[in-house]
């Protein structure tokens, strides 16, 4: 049994100038380079995120009468930067709460502020940035 410091220093200098520290850091270089290697072929073959906007509108839904014609509705949400309520006056953005609590099939789309504005709407106040 081991007694004293002095006699435990020169038992692991003896184990590390030995074989067995070369072998054990061959063996550690190889896993390092294995695990590396993986973390690279991982990067390769990783699938991009894609996000799809699913909104939609149906443009002809009762839009006659209401809010007159100089709405210019667009079918595709993507399009639209700025979103109203057929049944209100006020437009947001659409990632405004204001503009999540309008039904599919009310929200008319607009493009820039000033054709929301012609067709009769005013900004959200509690929408920043408009």
């Amino acid at each position: 049994m081991l007694r004293n410091i002095p006699e435990i220093l020169r038992r692991i200098k003896q184990i590390l100038a030995g074989d067995l520290f070369i072998i054990l850091l061959i063996v550690f270089v190889g896993l390092l380079s294995f695990g590396l290697g993986r973390l690279s072929l991982l990067k390769e073959t990783r699938i991009p995120v894609r996000i799809i906007n699913s909104i939609t509108q149906n443009a002809s839904a009762g839009m006659s009468g209401e809010k007159g014609d100089s709405v210019n509705n667009i079918s595709n949400a993507s399009n639209g930067s700025f979103v109203g309520s057929k049944n209100g006056s006020k437009y947001h953005f659409p990632w405004c709460s204001g503009a999540g609590r309008i039904k599919e099939e009310n929200k008319v789309w607009f493009s820039t502020k000033e054709e929301a504005e012609r067709a009769g709407y005013t900004p959200a106040a509690n929408c920043p940035g408009l």
